[in-house]
């Protein structure tokens, strides 16, 4: 029931198609990670993730989804993949998430992601470092 939306979901972030990720997400979506907050999270709107998975798809070479499983739920999805790529140095990036997916008419209203903190912090220290040199 939510396959189609799901794969565009995903098809979207390793293009980089902004625009597309625009239209999946329904207006005043809310992605919420487990990252950067220990013990609490923090919670975005969609430009602040459309920022963050634009920069993603920029940074990271090779950049894909292995190892994905999926729930169906009543009202959504529910994820569990491998992220890999390089970043631009070649240091090699492997983060394990899980994301829960809520759709109402045929859009993502909200993402909870749960990411392996220990597998993206190469991402943040390089994120980090090109905050740094600017």
């Amino acid at each position: 029931m939510y396959e189609e939306i799901a794969d565009r979901f995903l098809a979207s972030i390793v293009a980089g198609d902004t625009g597309a990720l625009r239209e999946i997400y329904a207006p005043g979506a809310l992605i919420w990670h487990n990252e950067n907050a220990p013990g609490g999270g923090t919670e975005e709107g969609v430009d602040d993730n459309l920022r963050t998975l634009r920069w993603l798809s920029r940074t990271v070479r090779d950049f894909r989804y292995e190892e994905i499983r999926r729930d169906w739920l009543p009202d959504g999805y529910v994820q569990r993949h491998v992220l890999r790529g390089a970043l631009p140095d070649g240091q090699r990036i492997e983060v394990a998430a899980c994301l829960f997916a809520t759709v109402h008419d045929g859009r993502i209203t909200r993402i909870e992601e749960y990411a392996d903190t220990r597998g993206s912090d190469p991402l943040r220290e390089f994120a980090a470092a090109q905050r740094a040199a600017r």
